[in-house]
């Protein structure tokens, strides 16, 4: 997918499963039985645009626990990565910005926790829109490359905007560190078909997430919930974050691919702002819910505007300790520094003092 308008091109040279572009998603068609998409973790997926001098909710490639490799062809690109504590292979802040020159390879591989990370370029990737959005939905085909996820080979067109930063820099993002030990949720809007014993054992938990967990839903385990009112109900519409509880009492967060309708009541959703909080949580980790007001739900999410509008601090990473870990790192073929992807030497990526 090259443009020869392009002013660069982002080189894909391994990619894992899962990894897609991804913008703030497909809005205004749920009723036409279009899904959203969009990014898993939204509040990431703004940080690393921001940090390159993007719009929040512009075209970002999603990465997964897969990871992936790229490099930029032709001309050098900035980029800033921010998500889950995903690794560089090097001891860099798992939230930076840094220059990839060209022919230099840039690895980006799932680190000691979180399940996506964000990769934003300075500019705008060259795709057509489906829709008036590149969120890639893979189920139907549509956005992103061909409608499919990221593969090996994929060339990407950049056109570049003018932005840059001391590389590398760290992106000063505290709102990215969230335990994901209390999901607040807004009961509804079909907890009537639960009585009061199983709200309350779903509020009291504990919860886990599953190992079955994609883009369309996370599966939860923990104690199984009975229906007061049978378990089918008229479909109506799915919003992200909804918790549908099936007839087998096995309670089922739908996310960014999730259908646009469904017919199983859903006891509660998710707020916006710790929806992110999930979606970063591996298999395993274990949580209960909190129930909220709408009120306060509404309060969550335009204290997590506000921090956004208060703009992203990126700062100059000065090394002061050249530790042995650091020195010997420099001779692997890896992350932003070694060999660039024609073999070449290239360690002018790290700031050194």
């Amino acid at each position: 997918m090259m443009s020869a308008a392009s002013e660069a091109i982002l080189r894909v040279l391994s990619a894992g499963l899962g990894a897609t572009l991804q913008d703030a998603g497909r809005h205004g068609y749920l009723r036409f039985g279009v899904t959203v998409a969009g990014p898993m973790d939204s509040l990431a997926h703004a940080t690393a645009n921001l940090a390159v001098g993007n719009p929040a909710g512009a075209t970002a490639l999603e990465v997964s626990v897969g990871g992936i490799e790229v490099t930029a062809e032709s001309a050098p690109l900035h980029v800033a990565v921010a998500g889950g504590e995903f690794t560089l292979g090097r001891p860099l802040p798992p939230a930076v910005a840094l220059n990839l020159d060209a022919g230099v390879v840039l690895q980006i591989r799932a680190g000691r926790s979180g399940s996506w990370c964000y990769l934003a370029i300075a500019g705008r990737f060259v795709a057509p829109k489906v829709l008036g959005s590149h969120a890639t939905h893979a189920r139907t085909g549509f956005g992103g490359v061909d409608g499919r996820a990221i593969f090996a080979g994929d060339r990407l067109g950049i056109e570049r905007s003018g932005s840059s930063s001391p590389s590398p820099s760290a992106i000063v993002a505290p709102w990215l560190d969230r335990p994901v030990s209390t999901l607040r949720v807004v009961l509804g809007p079909q907890h009537d078909y639960f009585a009061d014993d199983q709200i309350a054992a779903f509020l009291a938990g504990p919860w886990s997430v599953s190992a079955k967990v994609d883009r369309m839903a996370y599966f939860l385990d923990g104690p199984r919930l009975t229906h007061a009112r049978g378990y089918n109900i008229v479909s109506d519409g799915i919003a992200m974050g909804a918790i549908q509880v099936p007839g087998d009492g096995r309670p089922i967060v739908l996310m960014a691919d999730r259908q646009s309708t469904g017919g199983y009541p859903k006891i509660a959703t998710i707020i916006g702002p710790d929806l992110s909080r999930l979606a970063q949580a591996r298999p395993g980790a274990a949580f209960r819910f909190e129930a909220v007001s709408i009120a306060e739900a509404v309060a969550a999410r335009r204290e997590e505007a506000a921090l956004l509008a208060r703009g992203i601090v990126v700062e100059p990473l000065v090394r002061t300790h050249l530790s042995s870990e650091f020195l010997l790192g420099l001779n692997l073929i890896d992350g932003v520094a070694g060999l660039d992807a024609f073999g070449r030497s290239s360690d002018n990526n790290i700031v050194q003092s």
